[in-house]
């Protein structure tokens, strides 16, 4: 009978999801898998829950669920492998704005891929408003928002790291660089004088270059595509309903975010499974624990310079501790007896494991929050990118250690090892996971709520700031300090004329004998 009942209940379930179902569809041009993996998993549960999900990006998934439908971009041209010798040159001041033009070029070739892509194309067959709401990924270009504006849908946008400058503004949020450190920046939300006043002029460059660069360059190719009577892609993100966030206040430090920014980190988060045989053995049987290094899917550890990767090798014997190494090549020259090597890892897997004492990271946000979400003090060694904040956020809450690429040998990386196996960094790294793990809703589940949320409020009208169709001047009331500004020089002023006419008054009129005299 029991049996029954659930088969009901399930049947049941099933026609209200049926009935309910939105026809949602994911837009994410940008060819860099690390960004995808917080895309697909709220994408996949849109449709676990019942949604007919269409997406548009360059990476298939091998095992769709039902009412999931992939429409391929091409292969990019953009490279997955990154070598880390390119890194070992001097430190360059102006490195960020590298970045910047490097994220420039990679927005308008997949922008430019994705306009004219087939995948577009069959999904452009659509009548507007077939689509009940529109994901987007809002990075470094802004030319799918044409999309959602032809097919007349609500729009989540979808950020894998921390919000960019340009993101603030269209979703009336507040920047504040005296403490919200800006991504290309790197720091945490302790800042010097000299950081903040760094923060202050990268967040506002940036913010002006993607103004005078990445817009116009948008609009153009939107324009060739679409006609010239689309809006700017500049008025057109100003309808993002809502904005889900690869974030949460316990990684980057809590910020002023209005209620259409939802922090959903660690929604690719699921719980561990298994570990192959040989792994499993050499954690279980670690006495002193285990150190665990990778670099990430794209940088190639096995590209550091020989002198380098030497020095690492050596501190690594100097352990007592197992550690496993993501290492490219099938040998390593001068390997330790407690070293083990393998092309590929089940990361996550092997951060859950009890006996899992250190993880030596570039600093990537997904395996970041794998990390802190299994309480694994970090020795960080950013690259690129967001590495950096993530890092330094981590090392403000005590939990990590930040080393640089150029100063990587022998005895800083056994000194930064040994002092994060202090047992300081544990309880630090506990109390982070605590804040991270215990949450009201479990992150997919949220991410899925908003979603219907907007779609059935069709955009959230409620959740919009009226600051994002304020100017500039009238959001930091420029004006208003100009008046009151006026208001106050006003009686100065007057005291001053007041002052100087007295003066005058007062000026003795001259001798009237002395002008007898003289005439």
């Amino acid at each position: 009978m029991c049996v029954w009942k659930g088969f009901c209940l399930l049947a049941v379930l099933s026609l209200v999801a049926t009935s309910d179902s939105l026809r949602i569809l994911g837009l994410f041009p940008h060819p860099a898998m690390s960004h995808f993996k917080f895309f697909h998993p709220i994408m996949r549960g849109l449709a676990d829950a019942g949604h007919s999900v269409d997406v548009i990006s360059p990476f298939e998934d091998k095992d769709p669920s039902k009412g999931y439908t992939d429409y391929l971009l091409p292969p990019s041209s953009l490279t997955d492998t990154i070598h880390l010798e390119d890194f070992e040159r001097p430190y360059n001041y102006l490195f960020h704005y590298i970045e910047f033009f490097i994220l420039y070029n990679m927005g308008k070739e997949a922008c430019n891929t994705t306009l004219h892509s087939r995948a577009l194309s069959e999904i452009l067959k659509h009548p507007p408003g077939y689509y009940d709401v529109i994901l987007l990924e809002q990075f470094n270009n802004d030319c799918v928002m044409s999309v959602a504006h032809v097919l007349q849908a609500p729009v989540i946008g979808m950020s894998s790291c921390a919000l960019m400058p340009w993101h603030y503004e269209r979703l009336g949020a507040p920047l504040i660089p005296s403490y919200i450190s800006a991504l290309f920046q790197g720091q945490s939300q302790e800042m010097s004088f000299v950081g903040r006043l760094g923060n202050w002029i990268t967040v506002h460059s940036l913010n002006l270059l993607y103004k005078i660069f990445t817009v116009p360059a948008a609009n153009a190719l939107i324009r060739q595509r679409f006609g010239p009577g689309l809006p700017s892609t500049e008025d057109m993100v100003r309808n993002t309903s809502l904005m889900l966030v690869n974030q949460h206040f316990s990684l980057s430090g809590p910020k002023p975010l209005p209620p259409n920014i939802i922090e959903v980190g660690g929604v690719h988060i699921k719980p561990p499974k298994p570990l192959p045989s040989d792994l499993q053995k050499i954690l279980d049987n670690a006495s002193k624990g285990v150190i665990l290094i990778s670099w990430g899917s794209q940088l190639k550890a096995s590209s550091l310079p020989a002198a380098r990767r030497d020095g690492i090798v050596r501190a690594l014997g100097r352990l007592e501790q197992e550690v496993i190494w993501k290492y490219e090549n099938d040998t390593l020259p001068n390997k330790p007896a407690n070293l083990h090597i393998r092309k590929w890892l089940p990361q996550r897997d092997i951060l859950a494991h009890p006996n899992l004492r250190v993880f030596m990271s570039h600093g990537g946000l997904m395996g970041t929050t794998e990390a802190v979400a299994s309480a694994v003090p970090i020795v960080g060694v950013p690259i690129y990118g967001d590495q950096s904040l993530n890092i330094a956020s981590l090392v403000q809450r005590g939990m990590a250690l930040q080393l640089e690429l150029k100063k990587l040998d022998e005895n800083t990386v056994y000194e930064a090892l040994t002092k994060a196996l202090d047992p300081s960094f544990k309880a630090r790294a506990k109390e982070v996971a605590s804040a991270y793990n215990n949450r009201l809703q479990d992150p997919l589940e949220t991410a899925i709520w908003w979603v219907e949320h907007v779609a059935d409020t069709k955009g959230a009208p409620l959740a919009q700031s009226s600051a994002v169709y304020l100017s500039r001047f009238v959001y930091y009331s420029l004006d208003v300090y100009f008046v009151v500004v006026l208001i106050l020089l006003l009686p100065v002023m007057t005291l001053i004329g007041l002052c100087r006419l007295c003066k005058r008054g007062k000026q003795p009129k001259g001798d009237p004998k002395l002008k007898r005299k003289r005439n």
